[in-house]
This record gives structure tokens, C-alpha cells and sequence, in this order.
């Protein structure tokens, strides 16, 4: 699939065949601080157990097993410059306790709600356009995969200086722009949003 916003990227999934692009993009870090885009799929304890070369097994098994995770952003040559995680919800069980991502109906059957957990973009690539490439492309690709709906829990910047230490989550403003609604604010500077797929 191709990037929907005219940045010079390619946006294909995470395979087996793709899984080296992603480790040379996140590097020894595994993104920040050996997470390993594993910190929505573990337990807080298992998190901490597991952080760095375990948390790095632990995305190798799941890409080998051919289970959806997320899309690279690919530059003309071929090298990843950004990294989106896209899978569905009922996969990432840290968002089960969150009170930023908690449903608006408690009722509510999650098994077809796909979330969109992580954002990451090489320095080098920033500014550019490329991680709204990856949320729109993350939308085609639940779609793809049968989801009723796509959610994400950005970061409200209005008004503030962006702190790229919270900008993994995303933006409100990007997720609105790419047809997003918001369902609700969550504290002061997070939001659960939504798309529907049908």
C-alpha cells in the first residue's frame, strides 16, 4: 500500500521479510528504552521483566507467527523511516485497564475494534508527513482486515509546545484531520477517537 498524503513513502505491513527494516529503525533501543512497541501487549510487571532483548523476541514471535502488528514507512530505497502499530484491540491488554481507551459502552463487543497504539519516525524523516501516512494507511489496513472500527488515544497539543516524548501516541488534531471522531476527552491532554469502518 502507498502513503495517502503525497510524502515520497511506501507503507507495506510487518512481515518476516520486513522485520529486519524494523529492527534497524528502532535500533538497540527497541524505540525507547528496550520497549519494543511490546508496552500495550504486556503487563506492567511482564513489561518491566521482559524490557530489551526479551521484549525484541517477544515482536520477532509475533511477526513470525503471521499475526498483524503494524506497517513500516519505506523511503525510495527501501530503508523504514517510520513505524505505525496497528492490530486489533482485544491483542494489546494494557488498554483493558486504561481509562484514556476505555469504551464508550462497557458493554460493548471489541472483538472486530482495531486500535492504532504507536507512532514512531526517524529523526531524520520527522516533519514530513509520514506518520499521517501511517494512519492512513493503518485505516486501509484494518479495513482490510475486516475491523468495524479503528481507535486511537492521541495527544492533545493544542495550544502547547509539541514534547515528542508523547507524540508516539499521536496527535488529536492528525486524527480528526484523517476523519477520526472524537468520542471523548480523557483528562487534560489525552482523547479516545474513533473511525468507523462500516
Amino acid at each position: 500500500m502507498s502513503a495517502g498524503t503525497g510524502v515520497d513513502v511506501t507503507v507495506v505491513a510487518l512481515t518476516e521479510q520486513t522485520w529486519p527494516a524494523l529492527q534497524e529503525l528502532l535500533g538497540p533501543q527497541g524505540g525507547a528504552s528496550g520497549c519494543w512497541c511490546m508496552w500495550f501487549r504486556r503487563t506492567a510487571n511482564d513489561f518491566k521483566r521482559n524490557k530489551g532483548e526479551s521484549n525484541r523476541q517477544a515482536l520477532g514471535a509475533l511477526v513470525g507467527s503471521g499475526e498483524p502488528v503494524g506497517l513500516l514507512a519505506l523511503d525510495a530505497g527501501g530503508k523504514a523511516v517510520g513505524w505505525a502499530a496497528v492490530a486489533p484491540r482485544l491483542a494489546h491488554i494494557r488498554l483493558d485497564r486504561s481509562a484514556v481507551a476505555a469504551p464508550p459502552d462497557p458493554r460493548e463487543d471489541l472483538s472486530d475494534v482495531w486500535s492504532v497504539t504507536c507512532f514512531f519516525v526517524h529523526r531524520t524523516a520527522r516533519g514530513a508527513g509520514i506518520t499521517r501516512s501511517l494512519l492512513d494507511a493503518a485505516v486501509a489496513y484494518a479495513a482490510e482486515h475486516g475491523a468495524r472500527c479503528v481507535e486511537g488515544y492521541p495527544t492533545d497539543t493544542e495550544g502547547e509546545r509539541k514534547q515528542v516524548s508523547t507524540l508516539y501516541h499521536g496527535t488529536l488534531t492528525m486524527f480528526l484531520d484523517a476523519g477520526f471522531e472524537l468520542i471523548g476527552r480523557r483528562g487534560i491532554k489525552r482523547a479516545l477517537v474513533r473511525r468507523d469502518l462500516r
